[in-house]
């Protein structure tokens, strides 16, 4: 676990300001470090061995206030800088790794391993504010107190300086050693709370089906089992901060001492003066104190290094389809050549060679058996999928490989197997306008919503609520039926006339009232020059297609 990311610093480029910002006040510091020990060792000569009354000291005791109240000052103008910078980073972090983890679609980790993926982005970023406002600040005073303080010390009592000089390195290298027998321990640590978190998601989601079988309360001997192993690993990490800083301040003090033992004989045999003697002595504190504190900040910063680490990892991690830099063609037709499609994470072919044309204003369907690779078909035609074999086409002579996969994105309608009912106000429960819409810009007119929602058969409903498409909805979709969802989510698909609809599944948990209603609404799109490709299970989406592809998953590889 290394004191600094690199990595951090290019994707929180706040960091770097506040670095430059921390490396001018750690020099400020070392300087008013070593005028504090200068004033106050004369202020003592002056008192103890010269006799001198207060009106001789007056001037550098109010030097020496001064310098009190002006490292309170750098101190607090840190703090500050750091929990600004801090609040930034984090954003910064947030909005790449969001970023970075929507690109890849439902092949990423959102999909796989959402509990773990929420986790490191509100718990684990937060972990940062300790990295920000006490590790990094510290580190930095780390590097330049010591040197400062040891290049003074030179200059008053080489075999003082010399100590110093050969003790020094040893709190680092005791850091080193505990660094690396703590990274595997937060590491660990990390590893419970994904499990946990995970674990506890599809217990939440599943709850009712738990209840009906009467499993719940067998899950919830699972979840305090695995928050016990939890707590076991957290206590694990505090039981070696707790004995680091033990050891770390031990080393310090003994250091000290030797400097305070040599001093002390040397000035008690007449072969230093008093007042170097003293200055030494009052410096020799504040050039392991630095150290020390790094050591104790680095346990409490170690969780967000940590959880930043394996962010950073996710950003980096490569996308399943790059994307290029062409423009989508005027007239899009979609070629499927030859195309396979495997998950190395699975192990497994998700699709074996496909083959077919979808051409402006027909109706693709395709069929195939539970788990023969349609959805992953879509995901491949949404550029979330790569092909092993073969390409797509969407237009003459362009693969979507060499297309700019946001406006490509951007033509087209999607509706996935289950639908949620998300839009931008995420701080408030959606309103039908804004999952319609879905933050889409620029925004669609309430003529073009109701026409769409006349298609899937919700208008009557809609317009019977007091605040009409402005009604707000349950973010999770409670207080709407399985099929009133999937026909609002259909809506959002259908408005703006996209020229590209790909459907997973439109009808299902529809009755057949419903059913044909989204199948007329299909047709409509069609005739109106759209390519519709939709998976399909039912008999009369199937008979209304033009043309019936069947595709099927590969064998274990």
């Amino acid at each position: 676990m290394r004191p600094v990311d690199p990595r951090l610093l290019r994707y929180a480029r706040s960091t770097r300001g506040f670095l430059i910002a921390t490396v001018g006040a750690g020099v400020v510091s070392a300087v008013l470090i070593i005028v504090q020990a200068r004033l106050l060792s004369q202020v003592l000569v002056d008192v103890t061995a010269n006799g001198a009354v207060w009106k001789l000291v007056v001037g550098s005791v109010v030097a020496l206030a001064v310098v009190f109240v002006t490292r309170a000052a750098l101190a607090w103008l840190i703090e500050v800088l750091a929990v600004r910078s801090s609040a930034k980073a984090k954003q910064e972090l947030r909005e790449a790794a969001l970023d970075r983890i929507l690109a890849q679609g439902p092949a990423g980790p959102a999909a796989q391993n959402p509990g773990e993926v929420a986790a490191l982005l509100t718990r684990g970023i937060d972990s940062l504010d300790a990295y920000y406002a006490r590790y990094l600040p510290q580190l930095v005073l780390a590097v330049i107190v010591p040197i400062a303080i040891l290049a003074t010390v030179l200059g008053q009592d080489l075999i003082s300086a010399i100590i110093i000089a050969v003790t020094i390195p040893l709190i680092p290298m005791f850091m080193a050693l505990i660094g690396m027998y703590t990274k595997t321990r937060v590491d660990r640590q990390w590893r419970t709370l994904a499990s946990l978190s995970g674990h506890f998601l599809d217990l939440i989601s599943g709850l009712p089906t738990l209840v009906i079988f009467g499993r719940a309360k067998a899950q919830a001997d699972a979840i305090r089992a695995m928050g016990d192993r939890y707590r076991s690993s957290t206590m694990s990490v505090l039981r070696i901060s707790f004995l680091s800083s033990f050891a770390l301040e031990l080393l310090a003090s003994l250091s000290v001492a030797l400097v305070a033992v040599s001093v002390g004989l040397r000035l008690a045999e007449g072969q230093i003066q008093y007042a170097p003697a003293l200055f030494v002595l009052i410096l020799a504190p504040e050039a392991f104190l630095p150290l020390r504190l790094v050591g104790q900040h680095f346990h409490a910063a170690a969780e967000g290094l940590g959880a930043a680490t394996r962010i950073i990892a996710d950003i980096e991690s490569p996308l399943p389809v790059a994307g290029g830099s062409r423009r989508v063609p005027a007239q899009i037709r979609i070629e499927v050549v030859d195309v396979e499609i495997a998950y190395a994470a699975r192990d497994r072919t998700a699709l074996a060679p496909t083959s077919f044309v979808a051409l402006p204003g027909s109706i693709t369907a395709i069929v195939g058996s539970s788990g023969g690779g349609k959805s992953t078909l879509l995901a491949g035609l949404l550029g979330f999928a790569a092909p092993v074999r073969g390409e797509i086409l969407v237009g003459p002579d362009q693969p979507l490989a060499d297309t700019d996969l946001v406006s490509w994105r951007a033509c087209l309608g999607w509706l996935p197997q289950n639908p949620h009912l998300i839009s931008p106000s995420l701080d408030r429960e959606p309103t039908i306008r804004g999952i319609i819409e879905c933050g889409r810009i620029p925004r669609f007119s309430d003529e073009q919503l109701w026409q769409v929602l006349e298609q899937v058969g919700l208008a009557p409903q809609i317009r019977a609520l007091t605040l009409g498409l402005d009604a707000r909805l349950q973010a999770d979709g409670s207080g709407v039926s399985v099929g009133q969802r999937q026909r609002l989510a259909l809506s959002r698909a259908l408005v703006g006339a996209p020229p590209v609809l790909l459907l997973d599944e439109p009808t299902a948990a529809l009755d057949p009232v419903s059913e044909d209603l989204v199948s007329r609404s299909m047709r409509s799109a069609a005739d109106a020059g759209a390519i519709v490709i939709v998976v399909a299970h039912r008999p009369a989406v199937i008979d209304l297609a033009d043309q019936v592809v069947r595709v099927e998953a590969g064998a274990l590889c």
